[in-house]
């Protein structure tokens, strides 16, 4: 675990000098009738934190138990930097894995609880006490060793949990919905505290949630799971502003589906303009007329509801840089041309199931 690393740079591209950390390959599981996994095919590359995104079902933590051995698929492999693990026990894979509820020993303190993988392991107890107390300096647990769980917060209870699981130095780490038990505050500190802990560790994190907001703000790469099959793969750049479905496009933040000349067509609101009387849209702009149906006041946004005139609605958002916002809410009601870039709007595939 190359903890003395310096930390990488975000926007610099990763070069693979290896095999990936991991590679699922034609990996299926059903449950009964359910295909929980429907032949997935990915390969995740050492050293990247990597997020799997989907709603409730989608088969994101199923794969995740596949990956970590806790669930056996009915076809397909598994390969762990390069070595097929698809059927070797949990413990014999170089994983370790971080549950929503912490799983932490309420009888040990901190320091034990950090150090029990290793003592397992038979680590000399010296060793033990140097490893766990680097990995509390780590999460930012220092002095707080002697604690037990109950006397903790969430959120310090969880770094104990992430603690425990880096100090075995894995080579992949899987967290499981690892920030679901937080208050949304919270959540956004521990957020930059994982990335900030992955790139200083240099561990490869696979993380599932059904959050956007995680996937977009912590991943490297992320895939969108929809029905057991990966929906689009890709950074959150691509994949928020160039979402391959409707399913992508409705499920990662908001945006407008619209059916036009038999094609649909998303554009996130953001990228919609309301035009002033007689403001002249940007070159390159499509129009359409319509009527302020609602008006709601979010604070740094007002968010438009805009029924349009030629049929359906969407969603415009604009930021509340001058005067006093609420002054926009008496809009309600009146006519209003939207416009938006063509270069903007993407075309995008139907569901599943409008095509069958």
């Amino acid at each position: 675990m190359p903890t003395d690393a310096p930390l990488a740079d975000p926007g610099a591209a990763r070069v693979a000098t290896g095999p990936p950390a991991v590679r699922l390959a034609g990996l299926r599981k059903s449950f009964g009738h359910l295909a929980a996994v429907a032949g997935v095919d990915l390969e995740i590359a050492e050293g990247e934190f990597f997020t799997m995104l989907g709603p409730s079902g989608s088969g994101k933590t199923t794969l995740l138990r596949l990956v970590a051995g806790f669930e056996r698929p009915d076809a397909g492999v598994v390969e762990l930097g390069g070595t097929d693990v698809t059927r070797q026990p949990p413990y014999a894979r170089d994983v370790n894995t971080v549950f929503q509820d912490y799983a932490l020993f309420p009888h040990m303190n901190v320091r034990e609880n950090v150090e029990y993988g290793l003592r397992v392991r038979r680590v000399p107890r010296a060793e033990r006490r140097r490893r766990a107390e680097a990995a509390l300096e780590m999460v930012r647990l220092t002095g707080l060793s002697e604690r037990k769980p109950v006397q903790l917060s969430g959120g310090q209870r969880q770094r104990v949990a992430l603690a425990r699981a880096i100090v075995n130095e894995p080579e992949v780490l899987l967290l499981d919905e690892p920030l679901g038990a937080l208050d949304a505050k919270l959540r956004q500190e521990m957020q930059s505290e994982l990335k900030r802990i992955q790139r200083e560790v240099g561990i490869t994190f696979v993380y599932v949630t059904h959050d956007q907001e995680e996937a977009l703000t912590m991943s490297d790469r992320l895939a969108v799971f929809n029905q057991g099959r990966i929906e689009q793969l890709g950074t959150p750049v691509d994949v928020y502003e160039r979402p391959a479905s409707d399913f992508v496009a409705g499920f990662i933040g908001i945006s407008n589906l619209l059916e036009r000349d038999g094609r649909h067509i998303t554009v996130r609101p953001e990228k919609i303009r309301l035009l002033a009387d007689g403001e002249q849209p940007p070159p390159g702009s499509h129009t359409e007329p319509g009527r302020i149906e609602d008006v709601v006041y979010l604070g740094m946004l007002t968010r438009y509801v805009v029924s349009l005139a030629d049929g359906g609605r969407l969603t415009a958002v604009r930021q509340n840089l001058d005067g006093y916002a609420a002054d926009v809410l008496g809009t309600r009601g009146t006519s209003v041309t939207v416009a938006w870039r063509d270069d903007l709007s993407y075309e995008v595939t139907p569901e599943r199931e409008e095509q069958a």
